[in-house]
């Protein structure tokens, strides 16, 4: 993993560039961000630079053994720790190493969600055990290899239960020499005050819509317009952009999805509501969650046209001649009170809820809602 392979994330890139360029690197450094912000394959970009034995002012050459080793997270001074779900046959993160790399490599970006999907463990509860504390300190007990850093990256520590995030305290704060432990969380706050003050925090912040734009057309070589979309609906999330930007090439993409959920919304259709659910309950939570976050988009740009705003660009053909129809409906006295429920909505998607009972219940306050008058 590169540096230039990093979607935005200027000045935290640089900051890693200059601790290493200092001889200023922390023993415990902990890369703080939301969701989709590139703080993974950030790390990995850094830990690849700290054992390339040719670098580049800027960069990792790409191309030495270690280089190479670490592209495939390979390299033997390399162990990761990442959340798994416990069982007789798993125990610690060794146990699903290979599905790991597999998952991570076919996307650097991947979420917790994307790893537990992958897993076949999507409604399963993620979890770093006390077993893999004990493993971390019996790794880091022996010398290095090859020589140089003993790098530790732990992905997600805030799934650590109690006993993991204890056993860990001693060595966060007197690792053994010349070793590196590198965090990277999304949820600090779930953290215990004990880790959080052993470690430095590298924030990172939500990623600019123009290198999200930029970045979807060099990976996916898709239309401008299509990227920009994408980048303006996904809140700083490349993650999402890569999933939003995978949609708009669907022929049963969202705006047909929302377009005839307000049909039965504004005149309840109980036969058509069902008929509607029906067909989306089964589509999974993240498709649920993205058409939750593209009608709050929608009402959004609704109320801007309903203000003569000329913040509407990202709308093209379908969409545009939607929104100016749909925006009667959205007004000042229901705008507030329909978006909180399409939040509440995704809220629920996220832990679990029953999408049936969910929708028809968003249908039924949608109906109540578009249709206050002004």
């Amino acid at each position: 993993m590169y540096f230039n392979d990093i979607i935005g994330q200027r000045e935290a890139k640089a900051k890693l560039l200059s601790m290493f360029a200092d001889n200023r690197i922390p023993h415990a450094l902990m890369l703080t961000g939301p969701e989709g912000s590139g703080n993974l394959p950030t790390a990995f970009a850094f830990i690849q630079y700290v054992f390339c034995t040719n670098k580049k002012e800027k960069d990792s050459c790409g191309a030495c053994p270690s280089c190479l080793k670490t592209s495939k997270l390979t390299h033997p001074d390399l162990h990761l720790v990442f959340p798994i779900t416990k069982s007789k046959e798993i125990k610690t993160s060794d146990d699903l190493l290979q599905e790991f790399r597999e998952c991570f490599l076919e996307n650097p970006y991947i979420t917790l969600h994307d790893w537990f999907n992958n897993l076949n463990a999507e409604n399963k509860q993620p979890l770093i055990p006390t077993e893999e504390a004990s493993s971390i300190l019996k790794k880091l007990s022996y010398t290095s290899y090859e020589g140089g850093y003993k790098v530790m990256l732990i992905w997600q520590p805030e799934t650590m239960n109690a006993d993991s995030a204890n056993k860990l305290l001693k060595i966060l704060e007197e690792p053994p020499e010349q070793t590196l432990f590198v965090l990277v969380c999304n949820h600090p706050d779930k953290l215990l005050t004990t880790i959080l003050s052993r470690v430095q925090q590298l924030l990172f912040l939500k990623i600019d819509t123009v290198d999200i734009s930029s970045g979807l057309i060099n990976q996916f070589d898709c239309q401008e317009s299509n990227a920009k979309q994408a980048a303006f609906m996904c809140d700083g999330n490349y993650r999402e952009a890569q999933l939003l930007l995978q949609q708009n090439d669907d022929e049963h993409g969202f705006l047909q999805l929302f377009r005839s959920f307000m049909m039965i919304a504004l005149n309840f259709d109980a036969i058509k509501a069902v008929a509607w659910i029906d067909e989306n309950a089964r589509v999974g939570r993240e498709r649920q969650k993205q058409f939750l976050q593209y009608g709050l988009e929608i009402f959004r740009d609704c109320l801007m046209h309903n203000f003569g705003s000329a913040d509407l660009v990202r709308l093209n053909g379908d969409e545009k001649t939607f929104v100016t129809k749909f925006s009667k409906f959205i007004n000042h006295r229901n705008y507030e009170k329909i978006t909180t429920e399409f939040n509440s909505s995704f809220y629920y998607i996220e832990r679990n809820a029953n999408p049936k009972i969910l929708f028809m219940d968003l249908i039924m306050k949608t109906n109540e809602l578009i249709n206050l008058k002004v």
